[in-house]
């Protein structure tokens, strides 16, 4: 992948008289007043969302309307469902608020995810989803009657300037933002490179530009429910562990092998893949131990830690360079989760400011209980396929992949 830039130092004088013309004729410029608007906010839960989040959340939107010239007069906190999501939507609009924002305790993922249809339901219609800015991009746009509702991207917790700012500046002064204004936000949309924050191309270390990434592949469960060792099962006409490990570990500068049942075997299956490996003498007591395991053999000049499941023979290296590409802990984007059609999968890249967080976890707790107490630092990425939610996990699932009927 390569980019190409093309600066004109001079241009046809037709061009640039044409021009001239074009902008003499209309009005390029307008300057509006911004307007004191009553603004509503919808922030949805889930049932483990720490109440500090919510707290977070009102804090930005209000700070933001404040700065704005407006106030922040109607506020709900509902759960994280169409039904409690529309009736709030209507009845901020009966309030006289407009716009209308709603802070959702997930990532919207298309038109039929919570927040959309929640509009729907309370009358409304979406404008547009998403936008071509980033940070912002999963921002949606809609209206209810003559009342802007805005779903809020998640990013929109930090002050910092995103995709957001652009659409609720505009409302707050009484401009109309249409689809196709969105669209042509994505001219200079890189918010990253503007003057008013930190510039990549200003970051002094190459690992700052390009994250070392480790890989943590847990390969020590018992596997109670297969019987046998399900990782040594053949798949394709290579072990599952094999697999998986081979097609990763292009994709990270280092791949760390936690191993507990049948070691001396998961060691051997993986001869010639360069990879290291841990073993977990306390496999028996939970994944956490396992995790521990792991993240205690990453290197200290590791950026972030790939945690990954040796029971997922389609995970591949692209799966990795999309959640790779998506990680920035500057952007509070240090948790990056692979997503396909809404389900969250795994592996999950976690940036290291987390790794004592995740070494506090016990028994067999996974990562995953960690995401809504970390929303704000949590982006989703979105996969093509299945490949991040096919596990093995019984002796069905394994003829189901075999048969291709699991993919």
């Amino acid at each position: 992948v390569a980019t190409v830039k093309v600066i004109p130092f001079a241009v046809p004088r037709g061009v640039s008289s044409g021009a001239l013309a074009e902008i003499v004729a209309v009005a390029v410029l307008r300057i509006t007043k911004i307007r004191g608007k009553r603004v509503g906010l919808v922030v949805t839960v889930l049932p483990q969302t720490k109440p500090s989040i919510v707290t977070k959340s009102q804090e930005a939107i209000r700070e933001r309307v404040a700065a704005l010239d407006g106030e922040l007069t109607e506020i709900r906190i509902t759960g994280h469902n169409t039904d409690e999501v529309a009736t709030a939507i209507r009845e901020l609009r009966e309030a006289g608020c407009d716009p209308i924002l709603v802070f959702g305790a997930s990532a919207i993922v298309d038109r039929g995810d919570v927040i959309p249809q929640a509009l729907a339901d309370a009358g409304g219609e979406v404008v547009h989803l998403g936008m071509p800015v980033d940070p912002g991009n999963l921002m949606m746009l809609g209206h209810l009657q003559d009342a802007s509702v805005i779903g809020v991207p998640s990013c929109a917790r930090s002050p910092k300037l995103n995709g957001f700012d652009w659409v609720l500046q505009r409302l707050m002064a009484g401009v109309a933002v249409t689809a196709e204004d969105i669209m042509d936000m994505g001219a200079g949309g890189l918010l990253a490179e503007i003057a008013t924050r930190p510039s990549p191309r200003e970051r002094k270390t190459v690992a700052q530009l390009a994250p070392k990434v480790v890989a943590v592949v847990l390969a020590a469960g018992q596997s109670s429910r297969m019987g046998t060792n399900k990782l040594l099962a053949d798949v394709g006409g290579t072990a599952m562990v094999r697999r998986m490990v081979a097609a990763i570990a292009p994709a990270v500068d280092q791949v760390i092998v936690v191993t507990g049942r049948d070691a001396d075997h998961i060691m051997a299956t993986l001869d010639g893949i360069p990879a290291s490996f841990v073993h977990n003498p306390d496999f028996a007591h939970g994944l956490s131990t396992s995790l521990k395991r792991g993240l205690d053999a990453v290197p200290p000049d590791a950026d972030a830690a790939l945690i990954g499941l040796a029971d997922m023979p389609l995970v591949d290296a692209a799966v990795v360079g999309r959640l790779v590409a998506a990680f920035n802990p500057a952007e509070h984007r240090s948790i990056c989760v692979p997503v396909h059609h809404g389900e969250r999968g795994n592996p999950v890249l976690w940036g290291k400011q987390h790794f004592e967080t995740l070494r506090s976890l016990t028994g067999d707790k996974g990562a995953r209980v960690l995401f809504d107490s970390h929303a704000d630092e949590l982006v989703e990425v979105a996969m093509p396929d299945r490949a991040v939610l096919t596990d093995i996990d019984t002796p069905e699932a394994l003829d189901d992949f075999r048969s291709g009927r699991s993919t």
